[in-house]
């Protein structure tokens, strides 16, 4: 029995046995020019030829890797130039608002101060300037956010809606809270 195709000229073509039933071997054309066997039998059998198809419109994972590979250098160079300019903006915001530094692993005091900037800023965005809080309010939540300084409080709540601020800042414990006196 043969399986069932979306198209006449599908490049996922089943292995042919001798046993009834849905094919768990597939011989997949790559755009790349490779031709691949893939093990779909880790596949419910109603799945098998709809993954063979999805397989056959993309390069065979050799040509995939490899084409990761050389491209990230320039990712990774990328992605640290963003990460500095977002770490200059969050340095810079802290300075301007009187945050506190945060606390914690080294490896985490960065990314908890881009979280926190990111977190505050579009919590300031959703609440004042799109919603209906007026600055005194704002000023009172942004006394509270100052008070969480540990790092991975603030990078646990990276991908928060910033409308969930205040709830979120009612939920952080005493272990959020720094060690130095909120009452500056």
């Amino acid at each position: 029995m043969k399986p069932q195709t979306s198209s006449p000229t599908s490049n996922a073509t089943p292995i042919k046995r001798n046993s009834p039933g849905v094919p768990t071997e597939w011989t997949v054309e790559h755009p790349c020019g490779h031709s691949v066997v893939h093990d779909l039998s880790g596949r419910p059998a109603d799945r098998r030829a709809g993954f063979a198809r999805w397989l056959a419109i993309r390069d065979c994972t050799d040509c995939w890797k490899a084409a990761r590979d050389t491209d990230s250098e320039s990712t990774e160079q990328w992605l640290a130039t963003k990460r500095a300019q977002e770490q200059q903006a969050a340095a810079e915001w802290a300075t301007k608002f009187d945050m506190p530094p945060l606390e914690g692993p080294e490896k985490a005091l960065y990314w908890g101060e881009r979280s926190r900037h990111q977190l505050v800023t579009t919590a300031h965005t959703r609440l004042v300037v799109e919603g209906t809080w007026d600055e005194t309010r704002w000023a009172a939540l942004e006394n509270r956010a100052r008070s969480l300084t540990r790092a991975g409080w603030w990078i646990d709540q990276r991908d928060a809606d910033g409308s969930d601020l205040p709830e979120l800042l009612d939920a952080a414990t005493e272990d959020d809270r720094g060690s130095e006196n909120p009452f500056r």
